[in-house]
């Protein structure tokens, strides 16, 4: 595909992760399996700690809101109370963890207690962080001329830190500004990027976006932040609608720089 320039007004580049700078494959065939694989064990090994504990009452809290609001949810309410019998507990949390990932759920509690179990599988070297080629060098040439470079993902600010952490490329957290995680909002609704733009110090329109998805990119548009769509390999197909509304790219060199400093 064709270059394409960055907007003169460019200040900041604000990244996607998950088929952007990641292949899909990685958290689909790699982060996700080894939630599913290895939930119960790490929860029976940690149930007593406090940090479990806070996490299985972030699940319980959100179980409890799905129901006040009448949103699909699980059968259980995750109930952190049952000592008599914590098999019992930890199969609930179990089924209630699996029902949000095959619902494909995006709360911060999931979010926070996955973020949790790949910090020991990361900091153990049972994974390792996976980024597309193209991605590292394109960041450092922008970081060059002077733009800030954050990461926004539904993932938690520490999984999106322990995936650049501990990368096939070793530590890449130097090249990065800060990290966005759905705490600021959901990634499909504009006022996350009007957050995300007060946060950072700068306007949306100063923000170029990179993402794969269009209803992301629909809602940063909203807000007034420049967008980029990218294709990687398993990505969702776009339409020729959404290809001809969006500008498109398959790599992150295919932006140009001029003037942006």
């Amino acid at each position: 595909m064709a270059a394409i320039a960055v907007p003169e007004t460019t200040r900041v580049f604000l990244l996607d992760i998950e088929g952007t700078t990641t292949p899909i494959t990685f958290v689909k065939d790699i982060l996700f399996p080894f939630i599913r694989e290895n939930l119960e064990e790490y929860l029976s090994a940690h149930w007593e700690e406090d940090e479990c504990k806070q996490d299985v009452h972030l699940l319980k809290k959100q179980a409890e809101e799905d129901l006040r609001q009448n949103k699909a949810c699980h059968v259980h309410a995750v109930d952190q109370t049952v000592h008599t019998d914590e098999e019992k507990a930890i199969r609930e949390v179990v089924e209630g963890v699996l029902w949000q990932m095959a619902a494909d759920r995006k709360s911060t509690a999931l979010k926070q207690l996955q973020g949790h179990m790949w910090r020991a599988a990361y900091m153990t070297g049972r994974i390792r962080g996976e980024v597309y080629q193209d991605v590292v060098p394109a960041i450092r040439r922008w970081r060059r001329e002077g733009l800030k470079v954050f990461i926004y993902s539904s993932g938690s600010v520490e999984a999106q830190k322990l995936l650049f952490g501990y990368s096939v490329e070793g530590d890449l957290l130097d090249l990065f500004d800060g990290h966005f995680d759905t705490n600021i909002g959901a990634k499909v609704e504009s006022k996350s990027y009007e957050n995300i733009a007060e946060r950072i110090g700068c306007q949306p329109e100063q923000i170029m976006f990179l993402t794969d998805v269009t209803r992301e990119a629909k809602a940063a548009e909203e807000a007034g932040v420049s967008v980029i769509l990218v294709v990687r390999p398993g990505n969702m197909e776009l339409t020729e609608e959404e290809r001809s509304h969006y500008r498109v790219i398959t790599s992150f060199s295919q932006l140009e720089l001029s003037g942006n400093v």
